[in-house]
């Protein structure tokens, strides 16, 4: 992807979600001057603004899962749009919108690389694993499942959507992770999935972290990062629904995004669960969009690329 022409692509749900709000999180982060500040950095930004989906009917679990066929039709509209602008050489940027989204975005990507013979890594930013199923969740919400699916594991709709293009645990690396459910813990572990949880980045620290999980990228790798706003400590982010303490300071989260900025491989965008409704006068959304800048190459100096 060309990292100088990006899209915005809105998706404005929480119907994965287990608190109503970051359907609003598009709208919070255009108001945070987005566009302007990418477009700042000599970024051509076209806005195709929201996708349009059902509306969260806030109904129990049927089945182990909540809100399937909503999920399942944003996801439809998500993988649609997103596989759209990679076609067009664009860098899609998918504004969330709960998590469960990144079923669509990933297995998109996952489509567009295979039809490339390209590589995929997946970084995946978050306070959680994301790699429940409804065996492991009593509350069925989705957006506690997409990497699990994106896996293959999950419902067959959702699962049919990656089609043979299903994402394999070992692309996988996740950052910043404190909060895994007991039997999550011992099916992440089965799995195979790279974890650098929190422990790890207190002991080693986020750059020896950031650089395991972005070794042996290379011109044919397509890395695509997930970022789920909760990955930052509740202390500077604390718009999101799903809050966990001891998460990753303003700098750690600054070197992880300009460390990612310096492999100059970035090709696709997720920013997931901001939750304006929870926000402190869009604190959390002009965060995330100076977080965002870093990942397009703001940085105090002038720094050479790898």
């Amino acid at each position: 992807m060309n990292p100088t022409r990006v899209s915005l692509i809105g998706a404005p749900t929480d119907v994965g979600a287990g608190t109503r709000g970051a359907s609003m999180g598009p709208e919070a982060l255009r108001v945070a001057g987005l566009q302007a500040a990418l477009e700042g950095h000599g970024v051509e930004v076209l806005d195709r603004g929201n996708l349009t989906g059902p509306p969260n009917p806030w109904q129990p679990a049927v089945g182990g899962y909540r809100h399937l066929d909503e999920v399942l039709a944003w996801n439809r509209a998500v993988h649609e749009a997103v596989h759209a602008e990679l076609a067009h050489e664009r860098l899609p940027i998918l504004l969330g919108g709960d998590h469960s989204l990144a079923i669509g975005s990933l297995s998109a990507v996952a489509r567009h690389c295979h039809a490339r013979g390209k590589r995929l890594r997946v970084l995946w930013l978050d306070a959680h694993a994301d790699f429940n199923t409804s065996a492991l969740t009593p509350s069925g919400n989705l957006h506690g499942m997409p990497v699990a699916v994106l896996c293959g594991h999950g419902p067959a709709a959702l699962v049919q959507l990656c089609g043979p293009t299903r994402l394999q645990p070992r692309w996988i690396r996740q950052i910043g992770i404190r909060s895994v459910d007991p039997g999550e813990k011992r099916f992440v572990h089965e799995q195979g999935l790279e974890v650098y949880d929190m422990r790890y980045i207190d002991e080693m620290g986020m750059r020896h972290a950031m650089e395991l999980a972005l070794a042996t990228l290379d011109a044919n790798t397509h890395l695509h990062v997930s970022f789920d706003v909760d990955f930052l400590d509740p202390e500077i982010a604390p718009g999101v629904g799903t809050t966990v303490p001891g998460g990753p300071t303003y700098r750690e989260a600054q070197l992880c995004m300009e460390m990612i900025a310096d492999t100059g491989r970035l090709a696709s965008l997720d920013v997931m669960e901001l939750n304006p409704a929870l926000d402190v006068r869009n604190r959390t959304a002009l965060l995330a969009v100076d977080l965002i800048e870093s990942l397009f190459g703001k940085s105090t100096l002038m720094r050479a690329r790898a």
